[in-house]
């Protein structure tokens, strides 16, 4: 099957009242992954790439500093690979762009195939985010692109988004940014955060989205809400990953049943990377535990190096880069790069299987 705009799940989701997971992923073992996972579970697939995971994409080290002109060969490359893996399963596939800061790059998405498209003027007073959104929209729409907006600021770090204090969105704003606009979907801000450290005992506040999802019940309005930074930090895994040498320290995520007491009020897709994170993290170093004869010079005793020096790291774009081109193709040059590369996959499979389940999307592709 061929990409699919993301509007065509959200409509679907709001309809039925469930949501779809909507899952970042950073290599093509990732991309494999989830597609397989969600093949299992009959579902349409969300597939995001934050931008400046294109810099690591396109083969830069030092992704956060990555330029446009290398952003954008990222984007080639991921659009390449995820329309290839589109053409090998009969379940939809959407390719969305998270988190898209800068204009020019969100345009090149656009140009290059991506169906979906994120444009978070988050950090804009209201008029200037709802310009910036409409010129966005405007752009996209004239191609079946999808657009997700942001209103309100979430705390927490994920890549450049970086804020220590959160900003909610108001539920009497929401309404006058979707006509405005003209977006598809909304990720607001209410009580959920970037990252591994949520905070201990987080409750969110749904009264936000209810608000908001009945202002636009009231006014007509078919959009969607999103949830950003709703990973919920499986204390199994924090504790699994500390036992091998790992040092996460206050690792909170949102609770499920908070999320999911909310999805009945619009909100159609929940944004999940952390977990991801973490899984994969505990199947490496659950494998050096068990491989203890690794060849220090080798691309593989590299990363196990990096992660025995950096015990809080859980960013695998960052330790898995010594073996960078074998993640970019897919495919190792020796069995030990073939083995992370299946920690990976594994990692990605046990986190998105629980969550497609919980999120309520098994079996929707028959929908489409």
């Amino acid at each position: 099957m061929s990409l699919v705009p993301m509007k065509l799940l959200l409509d679907k989701a709001l309809e039925g009242k469930f949501a779809y997971g909507a899952f970042n992923v950073h290599t093509t073992n990732e991309v494999k992954a989830a597609i397989e996972i969600h093949e299992t579970f009959r579902s349409p697939v969300i597939l995001q790439i934050i931008e400046f995971a294109t810099g690591f994409i396109a083969g830069r080290e030092d992704f956060l500093n990555a330029t446009l002109k290398e952003k954008i060969e990222g984007i080639k490359i991921i659009t390449e690979k995820v329309k290839e893996a589109a053409k090998k399963t009969d379940i939809p596939v959407v390719l969305h762009l998270d988190h898209g800061h800068d204009k020019e790059l969100v345009k090149a998405c656009i140009d290059e195939g991506f169906t979906s498209v994120m444009i978070d003027g988050s950090y804009l007073p209201f008029e200037e985010n709802i310009a910036l959104t409409k010129e966005i929209v405007d752009y996209a729409h004239k191609k079946g692109v999808t657009v997700e907006g942001e209103l309100g600021v979430l705390a927490g770090r994920e890549d450049n988004a970086n804020h220590s204090g959160s900003l909610y969105t108001d539920p009497n704003k929401v309404c006058e940014f979707f006509e405005k606009t003209g977006v598809d979907c909304l990720a607001i801000s209410y009580g959920t955060s970037h990252g591994a450290a949520k905070g201990k005992d987080v409750v969110i506040s749904k009264e936000i989205a209810i608000a908001s999802y009945e202002n636009m019940k009231f006014k007509n309005i078919k959009g969607s809400l999103v949830s950003h930074g709703s990973s919920t930090v499986p204390k199994y895994l924090v504790e699994g990953i500390n036992k091998l040498g790992g040092k996460l320290e206050n690792a909170h995520g949102i609770p499920i049943e908070q999320v999911l007491e909310v999805v009945p009020y619009g909100i159609a897709k929940v944004n999940v990377g952390t977990d991801i994170r973490l899984a994969i993290t505990r199947y490496i170093r659950e494998y050096f535990k068990d491989n203890n004869n690794i060849d220090d010079n080798s691309r593989v005793g590299q990363i196990k190096k990096i992660i025995e020096d950096r015990p809080e790291l859980i960013d695998e774009r960052v330790y898995l880069y010594p073996m960078y081109d074998s993640v970019i193709s897919g495919t190792g040059k020796t069995t030990e790069e073939n083995d992370i590369l299946e920690c990976v996959e594994k990692g990605v499979k046990e986190i998105v299987g629980q969550l497609i389940v919980k999120y309520g999307q098994v079996g929707t592709a028959e929908l489409f």
